[in-house]
């Protein structure tokens, strides 16, 4: 079982061998919120789509990005496995990102894991979403970030990873941000790198 973090928590990277990890993937679900009453019968929950993105930076600068229109890295170390349109139905990831760490250029020193809503609904209207970081080499979850709290914005800075001596760490960054894509979230990255 990882660990559950909590915004602005960092956890170390290693496996319980003392070796670090190679092979990771970023998965995130979410469910949209279950109208009641009258309403909720005549319209359900609706669909969301919320989007993953994983952008890589080189100190301050952006090297490159994953998402939904771009679904490997231009070097092949990060791949996006598809767009889900619509959210999951409890539990599972719907989104996922694989990153092999062995193979991230060594310039990049931290991947930030971001998700924003493309069609402009708030995270009020998000339940259950979660990003959560496992071993891809035997599966184990090694952390997970549970959004709470809801908000009337349209995207979360949830997590990055980052060189950190020899091994990477994982940090929880639970920021509310506006925009659509990656790029309207960039200035609100900057102060978490």
């Amino acid at each position: 079982m990882g660990v559950n973090l909590s915004k602005g928590q960092a956890i170390s990277l290693e496996k319980s061998d003392g070796g670090g990890l190679s092979a990771v993937s970023m998965g995130l679900g979410w469910q949209a919120v279950r109208r009641s009453g009258f309403l909720g019968k005549l319209f359900g929950g609706g669909d969301i789509d919320l989007d993953a993105s994983a952008v890589l930076f080189a100190g301050r600068e952006m090297a490159d990005v994953v998402y939904y229109r771009q679904l490997k890295s231009k070097d092949g170390s990060v791949t996006h496995t598809g767009d889900n349109l619509t959210g999951g139905t409890g539990g599972g990831d719907d989104e996922v990102i694989l990153v092999d760490l062995t193979s991230v250029p060594a310039e990049v020193d931290q991947i930030v894991f971001t998700v924003n809503s493309f069609t402009g609904q708030t995270f009020t209207e998000v339940e259950n979403a979660f990003c959560r970081l496992v071993d891809r080499t035997n599966g184990e979850e090694l952390a997970r970030y549970t959004l709470t709290g809801g908000g009337a914005y349209t995207a979360q800075i949830m997590a990055k990873v980052n060189r950190k001596g020899g091994g990477w760490e994982m940090t929880a960054i639970g920021v509310p941000s506006q925009g659509r894509t990656f790029k309207d979230l960039l200035p609100d990255i900057l102060p978490h790198l």
